[in-house]
């Protein structure tokens, strides 16, 4: 069973890879929000504000009515033939007045049909009072909700004693409010999309001119990776400085340790060179009438002497060839092959040995070229030395790998006897040959399997498919 991600660390939530996408995703909820937060204190402050103007506006009706009304001596109600606005005058308009006195009741023929929510009586002097949304029903019959002002007054224009209070209500129906404040949000939140949009575009570009200088740190860290570079510029801003400065330590650093360890092997192989010389000059000088026990140790003196010297020679190659490979320039594949494959035609000219380049357009080898000399010489000599009449070498680009050196496919193929799968590691020691009649020292394979590994790739050997004999295939990762 598959184990759960993130299974007993906890809840992880997911999380961009890129500077620029956090930036720019931080950004823009925070915009959301502030747009959202803006958006609705607007909204309520419409609705507020157009609540309070509707208040307004049902008192001036409500004034109006209180100006233009009059009352009889028996206190009977005189209204005007035109109300303040048309409405009053159409049944079921939506906008309605009524006048409630102490012994009566007076309603606009607007208020003909609709079922108006009941008044509460005469209100006190003075006193005013919004309500709503109330519930109606409609002159057809639909349900309806209206907003109702009343203003308590009093008619004293004859004796003191004979005054009486009565109240003015008007009504106006619930959709006109909504409908105002549906019309300003439809255009509010258009205006905020709109300016959001904008915002956000503003944003990317004020993100990709801030960003831009460590986009320049990367593409010279990229160009220091390929050998294009010797090391990182100071044209960096301040808060930059520190990384670029630490990377030209790490990049100095590391070439003057791999210079000092190629040059004290090189030194030491080359110590042990020629005290090696002297001895085998001595032992070939010697009496050639040796007594059988002299005879097997002379004969064993010039084995470990040969290995001792296989040994050196084969530390001196290392040392010429292993060098700075996290920051070499690329090496083109198929002209170094070319010049090795010449030389190795001339040596085993007597075999006829044809070889055949299978090799894609433009591959290149990313690291030291003697590294790539010595990885080639190597595979390609072996491969001469085995086979019948063809050599096949195959290279092709590695998978790719964002902002990283591509990696590298090479195989080298013959039409020899082939090797055992239960032969291949032993073939592969260092100082062992597949077969101890042919002629070699036994390293250049294990020289080898020590490049493929220092550059972190893996060697197999197999069978050839076309050829049909031994089939060594190298696979170099994607680099930094």
């Amino acid at each position: 069973m598959d184990k759960v991600a993130g299974e007993g660390s906890g809840f992880r939530p997911w999380r961009p890879r890129s500077l620029k996408a956090r930036q720019l995703m931080a950004a823009s909820l925070g915009l959301i929000a502030f747009l959202m937060l803006a958006g609705y204190a607007l909204d309520r402050a419409f609705a507020e504000t157009a609540q309070n103007n509707l208040r307004q506006r049902l008192k001036s009706y409500a004034m109006a009515y209180a100006d233009n009304i009059d009352f009889g001596r028996d206190g009977s109600l005189y209204t005007p033939e035109l109300g303040p606005d048309p409405r009053f005058h159409r049944p079921g308009s939506g906008l309605y007045a009524e006048v409630v006195l102490p012994n009566g009741h007076w309603a606009s023929l607007s208020a003909e049909g609709p079922l108006l929510p009941e008044v509460s009586g005469v209100l006190p002097a003075r006193e005013e009072r919004f309500e709503g949304p109330l519930a109606i029903t409609q002159i057809d019959g639909s349900q309806g909700e209206v907003y109702r002002y009343g203003i308590g007054l009093i008619w004293a224009e004859r004796e003191p004693e004979a005054e009486f209070p009565y109240t003015i209500y008007v009504m106006e129906d619930a959709q006109t409010l909504a409908a105002q404040v549906r019309v300003f949000r439809g255009a509010l939140w258009i205006y905020l999309g709109g300016a959001g949009l904008i915002l956000l575009l503003l944003q990317t570009v004020i993100l990709q001119w801030s960003l831009r200088p460590l986009k320049r740190v990367i593409a010279e860290l990229t160009r220091v990776q390929r050998g294009q570079l010797q090391r990182m510029s100071a044209r960096h801003p301040r808060e930059l400085e520190p990384l670029t400065e630490s990377i030209n330590a790490l990049i100095d650093s590391e070439r003057e340790h791999l210079e000092r360890q190629r040059n004290t092997l090189a030194d030491l192989a080359h110590s042990l060179k020629t005290p090696l010389a002297v001895l085998r000059t001595q032992l070939d000088a010697g009496s050639g009438e040796d007594s059988p026990a002299e005879a097997v140790l002379r004969q064993e003196l010039d084995a470990q002497l040969k290995r001792m010297n296989d040994l050196v020679s084969y530390q001196l190659a290392r040392a010429a060839s292993g060098g700075h490979k996290l920051f070499s320039a690329p090496v083109p594949l198929e002209s170094t092959a070319e010049e090795i494959v010449r030389g190795l035609e001339k040596v085993y000219a007597a075999k006829g040995v044809l070889c055949e380049f299978d090799i894609a357009p433009g591959v290149q080898f990313y690291g030291e070229a003697g590294d790539l000399q010595e990885l080639l010489g190597n595979l390609l000599e072996n491969a001469f030395k085995w086979a019948n009449r063809r050599v096949l070498l195959t290279a092709r680009p590695g998978p790719a790998a964002p902002n990283r050196r591509a990696g590298l496919l090479m195989a080298v193929d013959d039409d020899g006897p082939g090797i055992a799968p239960e032969d291949v590691a032993k073939v592969l020691q260092r100082g062992v040959r597949g077969d101890e009649r042919v002629q070699g020292h036994g390293i250049g394979l294990s020289i080898v399997q020590d490049l493929v590994r220092d550059y972190r790739g893996e060697l197999q050997v197999t069978r050839a498919p076309e050829l049909g004999g031994a089939r060594f295939e190298v696979t170099l990762p994607p680099g930094l």
